[in-house]
């Protein structure tokens, strides 16, 4: 039902691939997906901006995201946002910026995630419900009233919304690994490119 979360160890690539330039369709379609990993991320940890903002801190990266009104505009891009209000255009370098810091919170978490990763695999390959676990309950819950909270949710099941948010959590395990960035990036571009998919 969910993919395989096995790590490569021999990647080791931590750079953005910065050949590849997004142009402005491909970056709507970017910011969308970067604010689903940021949600994934908090639900998981249960807290709000402030390990992102301490990433930023951490990398260096505090003028791109030095405060919380600052990460909520880069946020209120993400056209799936409810109201429009604080809404701005995020440019690449906010995009690398926010890849850099989804990837610095998730590996500084691995264990954890890893931790709700095999509870899912387990509870899936004895055809149980993820929810039996507290961790992956605790996770779906926070993960499912923040998206009812701040997105539209016309077309959304609770079935959707289920499959989505533990096919995010996968994608983080992925993400904490020392190539995260490289592969966070190409997987935005890719989901750019086929945003259907």
């Amino acid at each position: 039902m969910y993919p395989s979360a096995n790590l490569n160890p021999s990647h080791r690539a931590t750079t953005i691939p910065i050949a590849i330039q997004p142009d402005s369709l491909q970056l709507d379609n970017i910011k969308t997906h970067l604010d689903l990993v940021l949600l994934a991320l908090e639900a998981l940890l249960g807290s709000g901006s402030e390990a992102l903002l301490q990433a930023a801190s951490d990398l260096n990266l505090a003028d791109q995201l030095g405060d919380r009104v600052t990460l909520w505009r880069l946020r209120q891009s993400n056209p799936l946002r409810k109201g429009t209000s604080g809404r701005k255009k995020l440019d690449v370098e906010e995009a690398r910026s926010l890849v850099l810091i989804s990837c610095h919170v998730a590996k500084q978490h691995q264990e954890l995630i890893r931790r709700a990763v095999v509870l899912l695999e387990q509870l899936t390959a004895e055809n149980r419900q993820p929810h039996e676990a507290a961790l992956l309950g605790d996770y779906l819950d926070r993960f499912t009233n923040t998206y009812q909270e701040r997105m539209v949710t016309d077309s959304k099941t609770s079935l959707a919304l289920t499959h989505l948010a533990f096919k995010l959590l996968v994608d983080l395990l992925f993400y904490s690994s020392p190539n995260g960035p490289r592969r966070l990036w190409l997987a935005l571009i890719e989901r750019s490119m086929h945003p259907k998919a």
